[in-house]
């Protein structure tokens, strides 16, 4: 007999980075003994890194177990039909002591060709940013692939990106194609498609304690750029108390903006699932029978098949993501 389903908090997939920082165990209280503790993976399928449920009836389970298990019930049917077992969003939480890599991902169709994966379009939150902390979307110009080469060839690639300064509640949305890295110094919510494939371009000339460098992935790399993108990552969003206010829609994920400071009373009517981060404070999310409360740099999911719950804080901001 299946235990019914209810929202779901998983346990954080800590990933030690060379870049990586103390903020997720000072700031999220996220357990760790490493001091290079770069990501959080909140939500994920990513084979070898599978989300186990840390609450309620359903606690060790696998998040795979479960969409194997209730299908639809988790997904939603359209999503079902969609993805299948497929769980479609990676969730993490990044703290970047130091700059991470000059990247770029590919789109779904060269993922999928080259890796049998789903490509990697994302988003970021910025949740605390150190004074002058950066980072690096798109060029300062309009490029093409030869100027492109040109300046990687001679080392002066930084000289061509794009660098924003940002502070709290900064977002950007990265698709498929596009060169960008988190700047030293930014804390911040990311959500992606579901996938772990990463073309890094540019390291900043750095070695690990071996004194090895990363491997760079310049042969393939410039098969996934996509030189002639607009400039409009950057994104602007309502900040309305106590409603939805959309951030992102694209084909792989809508993100809304909640800012709450009393009881609201919440309808699931998209056939998705509903995924919470919380970005500051604190929330109590009730069902008829349950209650859990999720802090800052936490997340709970709630499956599709759940319509009515409620989220009930004295203030607490939070991104609402869905399929």
């Amino acid at each position: 007999m299946k235990e019914a389903l209810h929202p779901l908090k998983f346990r954080p997939i800590l990933k030690p980075r060379i870049w990586g920082g103390e903020k997720l165990k000072t700031q999220f209280n996220k357990p760790s003994e490493s001091d290079q503790v770069g990501e959080s993976w909140e939500v994920s399928t990513v084979p070898g890194d599978i989300s186990v449920v840390e609450n309620g009836a359903l606690k060790g389970k696998t998040l795979q177990e479960l969409l194997e298990a209730y299908t639809f019930d988790v997904l939603g049917q359209k999503n079902y039909e969609r993805f299948g077992n497929d769980f479609p969003l990676l969730i993490k939480f990044i703290d970047a002591k130091q700059d991470l890599s000059i990247q770029l991902h590919p789109d779904d169709a060269l993922a999928k060709e080259r890796h049998n994966s789903f490509g990697k379009t994302e988003m970021w939150y910025v949740m605390q940013a150190d004074n002058d902390a950066n980072l690096i979307v798109g060029f300062n110009q309009k490029m093409d692939r030869e100027t492109y080469l040109k300046h990687l060839e001679a080392k002066t690639l930084t000289e061509i990106l794009n660098f924003d300064k940002v502070k709290e509640g900064d977002t950007y949305f990265i698709e498929a194609g596009r060169v960008h890295a988190i700047g030293a110094g930014v804390l911040l919510a990311e959500i992606q498609q579901t996938s772990d494939i990463t073309y890094r371009v540019y390291d900043w000339d750095r070695v690990d304690a071996q004194g090895n460098s990363r491997e760079l992935h310049n042969d393939i790399a410039i098969d996934a750029f996509k030189f002639d993108m607009e400039d409009d990552f950057r994104v602007d969003y309502k900040t309305q108390k106590n409603s939805s206010n959309n951030m992102v829609s694209c084909p792989f994920f809508t993100t809304n903006y909640l800012e709450l400071d009393s009881e609201v009373e919440t309808i699931n009517d998209k056939d998705s699932f509903l995924i919470y981060m919380c970005v500051d404070g604190h929330v109590e999310v009730s069902t008829a029978i349950t209650r859990d409360v999720i802090t800052k740099g936490e997340t709970i999911l709630i499956p599709a098949a759940i319509k009515r719950f409620s989220l009930k804080t004295n203030s607490a901001k939070l991104l609402e993501v869905y399929v």
